[in-house]
């Protein structure tokens, strides 16, 4: 294990458990609601249909997963001491599923009543997060730029939960403001600052440990969040004044700090020395070849605007960098962290060692590459299916039935956990 983690410091074990075991839900909704919709919604980004799906992922399986592993990767990892953790997530936890399913309905059935009670449910639980995370990321002694990365990401989800209430009072209120723009602005933050910066941070201590690599080297670590930071308050300069060719400028450095995240990534994968892949590992590669994709559509999108004259190419862009790119790391990080977790609580139960199971006994590995293999089918048919709407349906069930996998490999590490602790504690009781 890491020398750096601070074991003592692990909250309950209810308190990820129960954002990650309510994550996978959401993306079972949403597989739903498409296979219900069919194909011609995908047409635009601005369907009531697309936005919904688009923030059930965001704002449900995304930020449902990960919070919980800020509840736990804070105090083990950067020694940062949440307070009164149990006590947090039992506030913010419910707070955050009913505001995602209200914010959801109000963009579905373009409900003002729905948007505006959404908005301080979001601002309660989000804030309550960041409050509680903030001040145990700035009073811990450690150091490095996985805390700085977590730091930044922490102002970022800050950040997208302000331009989305504003966002969500706007169409309920018909307030005039930029939608457009903001909307852009919104998910610049929401994709960059929040999720891809919490997703370097993390991965700067859990890929070197527990996929086998090198460390991400010092200057890249140091240098890419301060410039993913950089451009994305460059991005919402756009807001005061929209010129066309300084967002080009903006945008092409922006998809080019993705790409090469993705790259570093990948290299560090092919260049370890150990080359044994699992679920974990082969999902994190599907997350960076999809990160490189998106990059590099993007790219196209922008310098070549016939391209993207078609509106179903956003919303290609959007499938990709949802599913592809996060959905496919979130799961993969879900993977070790849990039974991760489940050994870690496991172990702080006084038994002996040997009487603590393997972490590979968590969630069988079949379980976990029969769900991988059924997420890459879901998340090629969501990308066909936007050009040839008949597949809609199919892949909105396969991405519901990969997602209700995920759940139940969940349950199960949660199952055997209760399982082997009654069985470790039957043993310290009667040795």
């Amino acid at each position: 294990m890491h020398p750096n983690l601070s074991f003592d410091q692990a909250p309950p074990i209810s308190v990820p458990y129960r954002f990650f075991l309510a994550a996978p839900w959401f993306g079972v909704l949403a597989g739903l609601l498409l296979a219900w919709s069919g194909g011609d919604v995908l047409v635009s980004r601005w369907t009531p249909e697309v936005l919904a799906l688009t923030h059930l992922v965001g704002a449900g399986f995304m930020l449902q997963a990960m919070s919980g592993a800020l509840f736990q990767f804070i105090p083990v990892a950067v020694g940062g001491n949440v307070w009164r953790p149990r006590l947090v997530a039992n506030v913010v936890h419910p707070l955050l599923v009913v505001a995602a399913l209200l914010l959801v309905a109000g963009l579905l059935f373009s409900s003002p009543a729905y948007l505006t009670a959404a908005v301080p449910l979001f601002l309660l639980g989000t804030g309550g997060l960041v409050a509680a995370v903030a001040v145990a990321l700035w009073r811990t002694p450690a150091t490095g730029m996985t805390l700085w990365s977590m730091r930044m990401a922490i102002g970022g989800l800050a950040v997208t939960v302000l331009l989305g209430s504003l966002l969500a009072e706007a169409l309920a209120r018909g307030l005039d403001l930029p939608v457009i723009d903001l909307t852009n602005v919104h998910l610049a933050w929401a994709l960059g600052g929040w999720a891809l910066m919490l997703l370097a941070g993390v991965s700067y201590h859990v890929v070197p440990m527990f996929q086998l690599t090198r460390p991400y080297p010092l200057w890249f670590t140091r240098s890419f969040g301060p410039l993913l930071l950089l451009l994305l308050c460059a991005w919402s300069s756009r807001l005061l004044f929209d010129d066309d060719r300084w967002v080009t400028a903006i945008a092409l450095p922006l998809l080019l700090v993705f790409s090469a995240y993705a790259i570093m990534t990948l290299w560090l994968q092919y260049t370890r020395r150990r080359k044994v892949d699992d679920a974990t590992s082969l999902y994190f590669r599907v997350s960076m070849v999809s990160m490189l994709g998106f990059a590099l559509a993007g790219a196209v999108v922008r310098l070549h605007p016939e391209f993207g004259d078609d509106p179903r190419s956003i919303v290609w862009l959007g499938v990709l960098v949802f599913d592809g790119v996060f959905v496919s790391a979130i799961t993969g990080m879900m993977y070790k962290i849990t039974p991760f977790l489940n050994w870690l609580h496991l172990q702080r139960l006084g038994a002996p060692i040997s009487a603590v199971p393997n972490m590979k006994k968590m969630i069988p590995a079949d379980d976990m590459t029969g769900q991988l293999r059924l997420h890459v089918l879901a998340l090629l048919l969501l990308l066909v299916a936007v050009w040839q709407p008949s597949l809609a349906r199919l892949a909105g069930f396969a991405f519901a039935t990969s997602c209700a996998w995920l759940a139940w490999n969940l349950i199960g590490a949660a199952r055997r956990y209760r399982m082997f602790t009654n069985q470790i504690r039957a043993v310290v009781l009667h040795p």
